[in-house]
């Protein structure tokens, strides 16, 4: 194992690298950095540490200066020479490369005065963008493995339960179940002398969604501490990391922390020389959303096509090889260590009445600062869209957002102070889930919204029960009908009964929640399919079938000098006109296919 550096540095700079700036060239960035370094002759000075996922992701590059907080962004290779020796080498900050909050002239050089990081409570994230994740020796300075050892050495296995129950700690991989009660039901699971069994969901698949990813990438031991204390706690010998192999970061620095784990005895034989012995295997999924789902889960753990099966008898009883077992994401495994360390009354003090402690959430779609935040339960969606998020771009109008992924609804904006907690987000129709969160402004279909989330669905059914897999796929005929132009006025009743008959027969979670984004959109947003029934409009402009495409002769002309770019593309030669002449679009020829808009540098093109 690799040795702690033990050395003094003046400077660490830390290089995000996590997936969405590894993607963007940070490793790009650290060998850049390291080269400069060299050559300044800074090397004894100044150490380079890559760190996992910063939160930031919009802004990637991201590089924090340490100490001073300071926050650099969107970083080139170019950028490199003239930082290393304007910062590192003369104590001057540059400027330039720091982040400007848009509409502001000056930029904030300390990351914790930008308002995206200013309300983040970070508990599950709380070695975010501080540690390298694949040196152990890091985690711990951070007093890693601390809590593995109280619990090891201070606590009876059911004072371990008692403490995760009393902080009142729901799973929040969707259902938000409280943890300790799932733990004690378990432990008290009869096994017929057989194992016991912990499992970590990390088959994370709502689109837009990447909290499990960047934690399981940020600070692996954090959920591999949780995973053992777990065990202590129910009675379990073996564990498993269900993850998806598309998250290649993710499964490689897995890899490497357990590794280092047993390599300190901290998984395996008489861990911490208490007599408990405990590891962890590694399973990786082949991207099936559906074994997001905690059966379809265990059946393919267990080498069989990954299928959800009825309930009860759940897993706490009945699980993993017919023996219990119990099952958390990779967030809930992330807080346990700081419960046992810091206390349930500690952590409970933290959020709401019901809902305790933080969530992590993947703030995305139509937001100026997209990324990954952790606030505290109870923070309401203004907080987050307007002050963390920045707000909408280039001036446009909030819409709704939705929560939950596939499985949740879209909240419109008028709820916009909704708190977040389980019970509130249930009331308006949607759900916690796992905590992907998709923003949209005043350009969004909510039609096409409902018509792309049941498309998902649809397409990740594992069919094996006919509501979801029949019931699916009807709904999205009727959406697509309807985004053409050829949608029924008895369309939208047809729909909502659809909805809720699989909401009420569907075998599993996945199934039962499908119809949320239907369901939510025709409550809140039912003009916008009446519009399309009945005036065969999108009142957006998305559903480009349903859209009129016209040429300002006057801006084509004296704006645009005739360019031709929208005739040259027109595939239907739908566009009359030559070069430095105003152009128009046939009509009778035109097949709606946009692609005029879409070229038109001078908004010659118009559409409604």
């Amino acid at each position: 194992m690799e040795k702690a550096n033990e050395k003094a540095y003046r400077l660490h700079l830390m290089v995000c690298a996590g997936t969405a700036c590894v993607s963007n060239n940070s490793f790009g960035i650290k060998d850049a950095l390291e080269k400069e370094i060299n050559k300044q002759g800074l090397e004894d000075e100044v150490l380079v540490v890559t760190t996992g996922c910063n939160g930031f992701c919009e802004r990637g590059p991201l590089l924090v200066v340490q100490p001073g907080n300071v926050f650099y962004q969107q970083l080139e290779e170019k950028d490199i020479p003239h930082l290393v020796e304007e910062h590192f080498l003369k104590g001057r900050p540059v400027k330039k490369l720091m982040y400007k909050p848009p509409k502001e002239k000056s930029p904030i050089p300390i990351l914790s005065d930008i308002n995206f990081f200013k309300k983040q409570v970070l508990i599950a994230l709380r070695n975010r963008g501080l540690i390298d994740p694949e040196k152990i020796d890091e985690y711990i300075a951070r007093d890693g493995y601390s809590a593995l050892a109280k619990a090891l050495t201070e606590m009876e296995p059911k004072q371990i339960i008692n403490e995760v129950k009393d902080s009142g700690l729901r799973g929040r991989g969707g259902g938000g179940f409280p943890t300790g009660l799932k733990w004690e039901f378990v432990s008290k699971s009869s096994t017929n002398g057989q194992e016991r069994y912990i499992v970590c969901n990390g088959d994370e698949g709502d689109p837009g969604a990447f909290m499990d990813r960047s934690i399981l990438e940020a600070d692996p031991h954090a959920v591999i501490e949780g995973m053992i204390i777990g065990a202590k706690a129910i009675g379990a010998s073996k564990g498993f990391v269900y993850v998806r192999n598309e998250y290649p970061l993710a499964v490689s620095r897995l890899i490497k922390a357990l590794e280092q784990a047993r390599g300190y005895g901290l998984l395996g034989k008489d861990i911490l020389g208490s007599g408990f012995d405990f590891d962890i295997k590694i399973v990786r999924g082949a991207g099936a959303f559906v074994c997001g789902e905690e059966t379809a889960l265990m059946a393919s753990i267990e080498g069989r096509l990954g299928e959800p099966r009825p309930r009860p008898p759940y897993p706490a009883e009945k699980g993993l090889w017919d023996n219990p077992t119990c099952i958390n994401n990779v967030e809930t495994w992330a807080n346990v260590p700081v419960i046992i360390n810091r206390s349930a009354d500690w952590y409970s003090n933290i959020g709401t009445k019901t809902s305790k402690g933080t969530k992590v959430f993947s703030l995305v779609g139509k937001i100026n600062n997209t990324g990954l935040v952790e606030v505290p339960m109870g923070i309401t969606l203004r907080e987050i869209i307007e002050d963390i998020g920045g707000g909408i771009p280039d001036g446009k109008k909030f819409k709704a957002v939705q929560t939950g992924g596939p499985s949740g609804g879209c909240i419109p904006a008028k709820n916009i102070d909704l708190p977040i907690d389980y019970e509130s987000l249930t009331e308006v129709g949607s759900m916690m889930g796992s905590g992907g969160m998709v923003v949209m402004d005043e350009d969004t279909c909510m039609v096409d919204v409902a018509k792309y989330f049941i498309s998902f669905t649809q397409n990740e059914s594992c069919g094996k029960c006919t509501p979801c897999r029949e019931g699916t796929k009807a709904m999205y005929e009727i959406l697509d009908r309807i985004t053409k132009g050829e949608g029924k006025e008895e369309d939208i009743d047809l729909l909502e009964d659809l909805a809720k008959s699989i909401k009420d027969s569907a075998l599993c979670g996945l199934g039962n929640t499908a119809p949320n984004p239907v369901l939510t959109t025709l409550k809140y947003f039912k003009d916008e399919y009446e519009i399309h029934i009945k005036e065969k409009k999108c009142p957006a402009h998305v559903c480009r079938e349903l859209n009129t495409y016209t040429i300002d002769e006057k801006t084509c002309l004296d704006v645009g000098h005739g360019c031709d770019l929208c005739r040259k593309n027109c595939s239907a030669n739908a566009i009359s006109g030559e070069t430095k002449t105003a152009h128009q679009v046939i009509q009778e020829k035109c097949i709606k296919c946009g692609v005029c808009y879409d070229v038109c540098r001078f908004d010659a093109v118009k559409v409604k």
